[in-house]
């Protein structure tokens, strides 16, 4: 009988659905009853359960395995087949180098016997069974992803162990509670809201992910972006048409998400911190615009600066609080007039370029992706690359104004004649929120010089120019 000392048994699956290790488990049910009919003692077990031997991925146990074998802890070792231990050739002769340097000679394996690693017969064995495992997952690939080309065509979505949120375990369904959780994100993030506001929203009412972790602005990203909620299949990072399920947003409230997300990016807009007015008061003297400004231990104000870097006379003030409070009432007060209803009457007149516009949107970056597939696979030149794409990109640019545009008023989504419900609610709104507000109404406020030796605000100093 062989003498060992230290054996090691070795266990692997390639996917674990179900999270219970019973594939490994039988293994190495199998591999103890191996060791102990030869008399082995069992030094260690080692266990990579769910992960491929056929990819990159890192198998931890593995490496573990194979620096015991190195380091001359192991004298034998038992697997239940040589295709649990790899299924790549190169890897199988890395393998081989370091039982060959660790003096391991004993290789058993459960189906399929012992291999005498001295004898040449034994080793020419163990490469023909890496080469007839590595064809199969050879072919197995192919298999799998021509059937997930053929169920994205379908517009059916494909495998998984977490549903998608918005819809149930069938991956179809829509979950009507989760749905209407994500048409308000995309509502109030068209509306002007970020997406740190967004997060920090979900975290107070108690929404989870599907996995049941914490939002965060990245996850929440993904989630806008995605073809998904809108109806659309994609595939190979990809939108490739419509999906077999029921949409939860429209595809032109993705396609202006999208820009929107494109325009922050590009401008690195940032979430007004303390001040609402931002960006929306001009100086009545110069007209340049006036900008936030807070002296220490003083109230926080509005000023036209001066200098180089801002351009202005420097010559006027204005206390933040009381501008906030009298800007706010007006815009109120307008959301009850009939000026700001025929106002929105018109917007909702030009819904169908809208959608035209989105669909030009759609073709011109599908276009611009077949485009580059075309310079990636060498059917066109880079020089003829860059002059096609030009005209694409300017109408790309085009639309993507003009889709801008159309958001303009998204935050007014629901509230034409509540004035005086949002009054009531407007202290427990975030400022993000109520800067959507006030942006979608007013275009900006002209602020005039004041009166010498006079502390309050005169209304009459302020002129609002309406956006709507």
């Amino acid at each position: 009988m062989v003498q060992v000392a230290a054996a090691a048994l070795y266990a692997r699956i390639s996917s674990d659905q179900d999270g219970t290790a019973l594939g490994v488990a039988r293994q190495l049910e199998d591999c103890r009853h191996v060791a102990a009919d030869l008399g082995w003692p069992v030094a260690d077990e080692y266990v990579d359960n769910d992960i491929s031997a056929y990819g990159s991925k890192k198998r931890p146990e593995y490496q573990r395995l194979l620096a015991d074998i190195a380091d001359g802890r192991r004298d034998a070792l038992i697997v239940y087949h040589p295709d649990r231990l790899t299924r790549r050739p190169i890897e199988l002769e890395h393998l081989l180098q370091v039982l060959h340097d660790g003096r391991v000679r004993h290789v058993r394996f459960v189906a399929g016997g012992e291999l005498d690693m001295t004898n040449g017969d034994g080793l020419l064995v163990l490469r023909l069974l890496a080469a007839v495992a590595a064809n199969e997952s050879d072919a197995k690939g192919r298999r799998v992803r021509r059937k997930l080309d053929q169920v994205a065509a379908s517009g059916m979505p494909h495998g998984g162990w977490h549903r998608p949120f918005g819809y149930e375990d069938d991956k179809m369904t829509v979950r009507e509670d989760e749905a209407a959780i994500i048409r308000t994100l995309a509502d109030r993030y068209l509306a002007g809201e970020s997406l740190r506001s967004l997060t920090t929203w979900l975290q107070k009412e108690g929404i989870r992910t599907v996995g049941g972790g914490p939002w965060l602005s990245g996850t929440l990203r993904q989630l806008l972006m995605s073809g998904r909620i809108a109806g659309l299949r994609r595939h190979r990072n990809q939108i490739i048409g419509k999906a077999a399920w029921e949409p939860i947003i429209t595809d032109q409230q993705r396609d202006r998400i999208l820009v929107r997300l494109e325009q922050r990016k590009l401008t690195r807009e940032r979430t007004p911190r303390t001040y609402l007015l931002s960006g929306l008061l001009r100086c009545g003297r110069c007209a340049n615009q006036l900008f936030s400004s807070r002296r220490l231990a003083a109230r926080r104000r509005y000023v036209c600066l001066s200098g180089p870097d801002h351009g202005g006379c420097g010559r006027l003030t204005v206390v933040a609080e009381p501008l906030e409070a009298l800007i706010t009432e007006a815009v109120l007060y307008r959301l009850d007039t009939p000026e700001l209803a025929a106002a929105l009457e018109g917007r909702a007149s030009a819904d169908a370029d809208t959608i035209r516009i989105g669909q030009h949107l759609a073709e011109d970056r599908a276009q611009l992706d077949e485009l580059a597939g075309l310079y990636g696979s060498k059917g066109i030149t880079a020089h003829e690359w860059t002059i096609a794409r030009q005209p694409i990109e300017a109408r790309i640019r085009h639309a993507e104004v003009a889709l801008a545009r159309t958001t303009r008023s998204d935050a007014l989504s629901g509230l034409p004649g509540q004035g005086s419900t949002l009054r009531a609610a407007w202290s427990e709104m975030n400022l993000t929120r109520q800067s959507a507000i006030v942006k979608a109404v007013l275009d900006h406020a002209v602020i005039a010089p004041g009166t010498a030796g006079v502390h309050e605000l005169d209304p009459n100093r302020v002129s609002p120019v309406w956006r709507l």
